[in-house]
């Protein structure tokens, strides 16, 4: 039998330390999410919220814009020559 409802496209995961972690499937509620945890991160100094936000907002936010993700990817490749021993 073939069901009538739309097929939803798969949810999208953030991993983190080997962890997933699934996000909403709305994109406006992904960038919301993004933007909010980098305006936060900034109030860093205040109690509870932190610095560590502002590089969790550009992780979200790097789902949804070309720019962030292409800044992303040219971290981790520089992280992971910077990891590898010299030869």
């Amino acid at each position: 039998m073939i069901s009538s409802t739309p097929q939803q496209p798969p949810r999208r995961k953030i991993s983190i330390f080997g962890r997933e972690f699934a996000m909403p499937r709305s994109r406006g509620v992904r960038i919301g999410i993004g933007v909010a945890l980098c305006f936060f991160g900034l109030l860093g100094f205040l109690p509870v919220l932190g610095f560590w936000m502002i590089p969790l907002g550009l992780l979200v936010l790097s789902h949804e814009f070309h720019v962030v993700r292409r800044v992303r990817r040219r971290l981790i490749i520089w992280w992971e020559r910077r990891k590898r021993p010299a030869n």
